[in-house]
Parts: C-alpha cells; structure tokens; sequence
C-alpha cells in the first residue's frame, strides 16, 4: 500500500538541523562578497568590470574544488567533509586581515579564493547530506528547505554589506570594516566546526544509491550507464552553470543599478539587495510547498519564465518599476539551484556523490558571466540585464523537457 513519504526521520533531526545551518553560512558570504564587489569599487578605484573578478574569485573557486570535494566526500564521508569545508572557510576569513593591511585587490582575491574553496566544499558536501537524510522522494524538499535558509544567510550578507559600504562612503579609503567582520566570520566558523566534531552522524544509507529493494532492482540498469551518458544529469550540470551565472550578474551589479538608475546610496542599495533575499526566502518555502501539488521540474520552468519577464522590465531602466523587477529575480530564482542539483541527482546510483562534484563545478558561470555583464554595464547597467534572459531560457528548456530526460522520475 502506497503511503506520503515522510520528509525526514526522527534519527536524522539533529543533523539535519545542523546541515541546514551550513546552508546559511555560506549565504552570508556568498552576497557579502556582492557588497565587496561595489566597495572595491569606491575604495580600491576599479571599473565595474574589474570588481566582477571578485565573483571569478568566488565561483571559480566551485570549479577548482568540485572533484577533489567530492573525492574527500567518498574516501573520508560527509562530516569530515563539512568539517575540511569549515576549515577553509575560516582560514580564508582570517585571510582578510593582512589583504585589508596591505590595501590588495589581489591579496582580496586570493583570501577569497580560499574561503570560496570551503564554501565550495560544504555545498559538495550539504546537498547530497541533506538529500540522503530521507526518503529520495521527498530530497526535493529537503534541499528546497535547506536552501531557504540560504536565503537567510542571503538576507544577513547585504545587511553586513551596507556597513562596509557606509563606512566607506564615511572615510574613502576605510578598509577597517572589512577586516573586522572577517575576523568576527572567522572565529564563528572555526567555533561551528568545533561544535559538529562532537555531533554523532546516524549512519547513512543514501536513497539515491538505495532506497528499497524495488529501486535497488527498478534502477540498476541506470546505475550501470556512464554518468555523461545519463541526459539528465548533462543537461543539470548545464543548466546549473547558466542558473549561476545569471545568479553571479544579476546580484553583482544590483547596488550599481540602485545608485544608478533608482539614484539611491549605495548603503541603501545594500538595504535593498537584503530585501531581495528575503524575497528569495519567500520564494523557497512557497516552492517548497508548491512542490507537494506541481512536479519540481514543472515548476522550475514556471519560474524560468517569470524571470524571463523580469528581466525585460528590468532592461528597461524604468526606475523604481524596473528595480521592483529585479527584487522579483530573486523570488523566481529561489528554487532554480536546489531543485537542478536535485532532478541532475535523481537515479544515479552509486555515482550520487561524483554527481554533486560536477553539478557544483556548473557553478563556475558566476564567475565568467559577470565578466559580460560588466562590459555593459560600464555603458549601461539596465541593458546588461538583457544577457541573463539567455540563461533562463536554457533552464526553462531543461525543465520542460526533464521528463524526456529522464523518464524514470517524471
């Protein structure tokens, strides 16, 4: 007899609920690092497309460290994968206190590089985490949940963000605020890190390797394709490269359209950009419950295409309409990342865990794609938002045509 698959297990609360906070964590630096990308900008004296290498900072770091993640994942499993992703999340924090002495754009990059490269790891490591704490039919769920506090930390990040860019508005070359705050990163991470080597992890049968004997027997012909040879999971890791992508442009430049467009400080725009996440917030747990009713993938392509309309609007350079617009991004966008990373993960087997590599390296696009967006935007930062409408369009195909893709989970 069929019944709801509950969405987690009693046994699994605790970690679940410590998993969900590394979600959060790397929120907050991951739009902290879009506040930097404007107060590099007022303070270091760069253009608008010289300041998106702090993105390629960020996200090439994904790149780098997408399989040698998901190696230390398989040969050492998931808690002391969290627990190296800590580590280097913390070391690239305390980074910023000589990179801040020494006034380097550079020596910023590289302190960032690093943090990144922790920030890369934890996600390598969270989803498929997050994803083997239940039933594979509610993962979905999960890691929409688990990304809802992502936009929490998204949320805090351009909070923190408007005090870095107050006090440089205060005093022109104050790079004492970002010190500070990165210290304060720093010892909380290491403190988090600290706190879950104690924690106990339940032992862990993932679901998408196995989750009963009629899907260990229903999938393991799949299990035995190559892993590129299985659509889905190709067409996700394209589809998350452009997701991020669009992700990367859209979020680095928002405080410069603020200032210029809307003709607001940039320590409001900052207020702003924070209101955006809680819209993202928003967007999550609203998708989350929708995904009860509407097929994941039915529903990616829905907000694909709100996106795509927004954008238009936000092209434009209507003012505060067109700003409007792009709050809205972020409430379309909310479930793209974590509703790709679970659809490319469906039904691979024992390749789950070299799966969430590559899905992680996609997002290596929010590091190239500001780069185009830059160019534009050093002319016009309404028409750059034109470029992201091709990125949602690869999504909404891939959504629409996952259940070809894929017909064992449509």
């Amino acid at each position: 007899m069929s019944t709801q698959p509950k969405f987690t297990e009693r046994q699994y609360l605790v970690v679940l609920v410590f998993v969900t906070s590394l979600f959060l964590m790397w929120g907050i630096s991951m739009t902290l690092g879009d506040s930097l990308n404007k107060h590099f900008q007022n303070v270091l004296h760069i253009s608008k497309s010289r300041s998106a290498y702090v993105q390629l900072s960020i996200f090439g770091a994904y790149f780098f460290m997408g399989i040698p993640a998901g190696l230390f994942m398989k040969r050492f499993g998931y808690k002391n994968g969290v627990l190296m992703g800590l580590a280097l999340y913390a070391a690239g924090a305390f980074l910023f206190v000589p990179a801040a002495d020494s006034e380097s754009f550079t020596f910023f990059r590289i302190a960032l590089f690093i943090l990144a490269c922790g920030m890369a790891t934890l996600e390598t490591v969270a989803h498929p985490f997050v994803a083997a704490l239940g039933d594979q039919r509610t993962s979905d769920q999960r890691i929409n949940f688990a990304q809802a506090f992502n936009g929490v930390g998204g949320f805090i990040g351009p909070l923190l963000g408007s005090v870095i860019l107050a006090k440089g508005q205060e005093h022109s070359n104050d790079l004492v605020a970002v010190k500070h705050l990165y210290i304060i990163i720093g010892l909380v991470v290491a403190a988090v890190a600290l706190s879950f080597s104690f924690i106990k992890v339940p032992p862990i049968s993932d679901p998408h390797v196995i989750d009963d004997d009629a899907y260990a027997v229903a999938g393991a012909e799949k299990a035995d394709v190559k892993l590129f040879k299985q659509k889905h999971f190709l067409f996700a890791v394209i589809a998350q490269l452009f997701n991020v992508a669009a992700q990367g442009g859209t979020w680095a430049f928002f405080i410069n359209y603020g200032a210029e467009v809307v003709h607001i400080s940039d320590s409001k725009a900052a207020l702003f950009f924070s209101g955006s996440m809680v819209m993202m917030m928003i967007g999550r747990f609203v998708g989350t419950a929708l995904m009860r009713f509407i097929k994941p993938y039915k529903l990616l392509s829905i907000f694909a295409a709100g996106n795509i309309l927004m954008c238009l609007i936000v092209a434009q350079g209507l003012g505060w309409v067109s700003f409007i617009a792009l709050l809205f991004i972020n409430f379309f966008f909310s479930i793209m990342f974590p509703t790709i990373f679970s659809l490319g993960l469906k039904d691979l087997g024992p390749k789950t865990q070299q799966g969430s590599s590559f899905i992680v390296m996609g997002v290596v696009g929010g590091g190239l794609f500001p780069l185009a967006m830059g160019l534009i935007a050093n002319q016009s930062v309404a028409h750059a938002y034109y470029l992201p409408i091709i990125c949602y369009l690869v999504i909404f195909a891939f959504g629409f045509s996952y259940p070809k893709l894929n017909k064992k989970s449509a």
